[in-house]
């Protein structure tokens, strides 16, 4: 199942999707060259491609901690790359008044985990008419995000993603349950599986999140296995410099390996 995106290329191929970029718009070139090589890949794998970033970072640990470049750079990036590349733009959400900001320049509003219960926010990205990615909140079960489903069918969206990125597992890990993939999908919307951040080491006390990005492919082979709609990865051709999120990304020259083995183990599962 592919969320509704009229300029999601390669829907024919029966391929799961990928969502995939750096975290966060960190300058002004980075954000292209990931995109362009990310295209490429796709391009050639014939896999639906949907660029990921946010223009701005709300959710971080520490004061001090990189947020954006500032919203509108941010988002004018968003739009350029959309319009480059004819694909898909994805970016995060943190408040109400950000998502009527940030609509017109992207193609899915994505509601972070911590922010998956918030029945404003849920209404105010539901009223924009576009797609609305959920991620699982770290707190909830799979079956409870039946709610966050309701709650923007509701307010009259029916274009609806939910994503899997690890359940809290004692102070400082998390775990990935991959029961549940199907447990979400009887909500028949597209169930995407986060293979990065499932893979983080929250509450660091240097306030700086860790990560185990060694374990990415293992995250991955499981999930498509499983039967996952999509994959959703950070991605950035030097995760150690990157501004947000480096411990846990993909770094960018192993993204078509990683999708290719993907892609054997999809096609295998689905016997075709």
């Amino acid at each position: 199942m592919y969320p509704l995106l009229d300029n999601l290329k390669h829907t024919t191929t029966g391929n799961f999707f990928l969502i995939a970029g750096p975290c966060v718009i960190e300058d002004e070139t980075t954000p292209f060259l990931i995109a362009e090589q990310l295209v490429s890949i796709t391009d050639r794998l014939g896999i639906p491609f949907a660029f990921k970033a946010s223009y701005r970072k709300a959710n971080r640990s520490r004061i001090d901690s990189f947020t954006g470049i500032g919203d509108q750079a941010g988002l004018d990036i968003l739009q350029a790359i959309r319009q480059r590349f004819g694909i898909p733009v994805v970016t995060d959400i943190h408040s109400e008044p950000e998502a009527a900001q940030a609509a017109p320049y992207v193609d899915v509003l994505q509601i972070p985990a911590f922010l998956c219960r918030q029945t404003s926010l849920l209404e105010a990205a539901a009223q924009t008419g576009r797609c609305v990615n959920v991620k699982k909140g770290q707190f909830l079960s799979p079956e409870a995000m039946t709610h966050a489903v309701d709650k923007i069918k509701h307010f009259g969206n029916q274009n609806i993603m939910l994503t899997e990125r690890g359940t809290t597992f004692g102070y400082q890990d998390l775990v990935v349950d991959f029961r549940g993939i199907p447990l979400m999908q009887k909500n028949r919307v597209p169930v995407v599986v986060d293979i990065t951040h499932s893979l983080q080491r929250p509450n660091q006390t240097s306030g700086v999140t860790g990560g185990n990005p060694e374990m990415i492919e293992t995250i991955g082979r499981a999930a498509v296995a499983v039967g996952c709609d999509g994959i959703f990865m950070e991605t950035h051709p030097n995760p150690a410099v990157a501004k947000s999120d480096g411990a846990n990304m993909l770094r960018l020259d192993l993204a078509q390996d990683l999708l290719s083995t993907l892609l054997r183990i999809h096609r295998a599962a689905n016997n075709c």
